[in-house]
């Protein structure tokens, strides 16, 4: 069933673009209401508020461990149904939630309901097609998917101007019954009946052992964990960046957006190059050229007031731009030599890298409050740490032979 030659149609890109893009709707949409949010449930420290943001991400990554294993024994659909009935409790939660400790029981929730989607998703992808062609795949999936946050803190900001901050999460839950209608009747289950495994809890282990065998494999795991956690430190601090401490309350919206784009097209600007100059060349380079930014930023500005935004805004940009060729190509890099179990594959591969970004963000991010130093301090450490593993685990040359090797499997 896997292809490495035939290209999906655009409804295949754009479905599975959708199936992810609500966790980045549910996450960015919220970002301009995290201050009125914190009035509604008592909670006035902003560096509390962040986890707003990054307890979802504990959700997707304690989710997708046992949605994972489960696609692989019931099929990739009923396991996608099932994500979508609990991100409706979740957000129902979050509509009435007293307090910050209730609110965050529902953004963990939301995270759990979401990992279904987001992590079937990539099962779907590897189901069908590998090499670098799923890569070339993931990388249009995701600059489709890049499109969200775009958009989403402004839509976030015009629908709580007309109906507060509940509406939003109004506007999470129509959009998911969208895409799961959608995905009801458009999309094939892709699992064939031979490949399906019995659910146990053995499957964990074996899963894991089996992982563990290849060491690019848990190497671009552990590196993902460590780029996402440095950029979620950028995204639960950002509307106190912008906001407070630059003062862009009406513009921190298109702020977004714009540093959004530029990973979304680097991200395009991957599944375009990714078939030449191969998926590990791509992302070594970017990963040496995110770290370089990082640590010059923090080098340049140690000790001294932040800079004008237009600097920092140059300096994000840059980093942003990275971006786009690592994570598609680290996912795919891992996922590649795992395909015989790709359901609980993505499933602790993608367990691992998101509890390792967690605890990443939490400390880079209770640095960050009269400056944004911290920021690029965090993100320069987490790169050089990623360059390292990279070298040392790599199982193939790089930059030598690049078509030959970029098309084995």
């Amino acid at each position: 069933m896997q292809n490495e030659q035939v290209k999906p149609n655009f409804e295949f890109v754009a479905l599975m673009a959708s199936l992810m893009s609500i966790v980045a709707l549910t996450i960015d949409a919220i970002l301009p209401a995290m201050a009125d949010i914190g009035i509604a449930i008592n909670s006035l420290d902003p560096t509390k508020n962040q986890l707003l943001v990054t307890m979802i991400f504990l959700g997707l990554g304690v989710g997708q461990l046992f949605f994972g294993p489960l696609s692989d024994s019931l099929g990739r659909k009923p396991i996608v149904y099932l994500g979508f009935t609990v991100f409706l409790v979740a957000s129902i939660i979050c509509l009435f939630a007293p307090n910050l400790e209730i609110m965050l029981v529902g953004r963990v929730l939301q995270g759990i309901g979401l990992s279904a989607p987001r992590t079937i998703s990539i099962s779907i992808i590897r189901d069908t097609y590998k090499g670098d062609y799923m890569a070339k795949i993931m990388s249009f999936v995701t600059a489709f998917f890049i499109l969200v946050p775009v958009v989403a803190p402004a839509i976030g900001k015009a629908v709580m101007g007309i109906t507060g901050w509940q509406g939003i999460f109004y506007m999470q839950l129509f959009f998911a019954l969208v895409v799961g209608i959608w995905f009801y009747k458009r999309q094939v289950e892709t699992l064939k009946p031979e490949y399906k495994v019995p659910f146990s809890f053995n499957v964990f282990i074996k899963g894991t052992k089996e992982i563990f065998r290849y060491k690019e494999t848990v190497s671009c795991t552990m590196i993902s964990g460590l780029i996402t956690g440095s950029f979620l430190v950028y995204l639960s601090s950002a509307q106190h960046v912008f906001e407070e401490l630059y003062g862009l309350t009406e513009t921190f919206p298109y702020v977004f957006a714009g540093l959004a784009l530029s990973v979304g097209f680097s991200t395009l600007m991957n599944g375009t190059l990714v078939l030449r100059f191969g998926m590990r060349n791509l992302s070594f380079a970017a990963l040496v050229a995110f770290t370089i930014i990082a640590l010059s930023y923090s080098l340049l500005f140690l000790n001294s007031k932040d800079p004008s935004i237009t600097i920092l805004l140059l300096f994000l940009s840059l980093q942003f731009l990275c971006l786009g060729f690592i994570w598609g190509n680290m996912r795919s890099i891992a996922m590649e030599p795992i395909g015989h179990i790709a359901g609980i594959g993505a499933a602790i591969t993608g367990f691992i890298s998101t509890i390792l970004s967690i605890p990443i963000s939490i400390f880079v991010g209770s640095f960050i409050e009269d400056s944004v130093w911290a920021l690029f301090a965090g993100l320069g450490v987490c790169g050089l740490i990623s360059v390292v593993l990279f070298m040392i685990f790599k199982t193939r040359p790089l930059f030598a032979n690049n078509h030959a090797f970029s098309n084995q499997t």
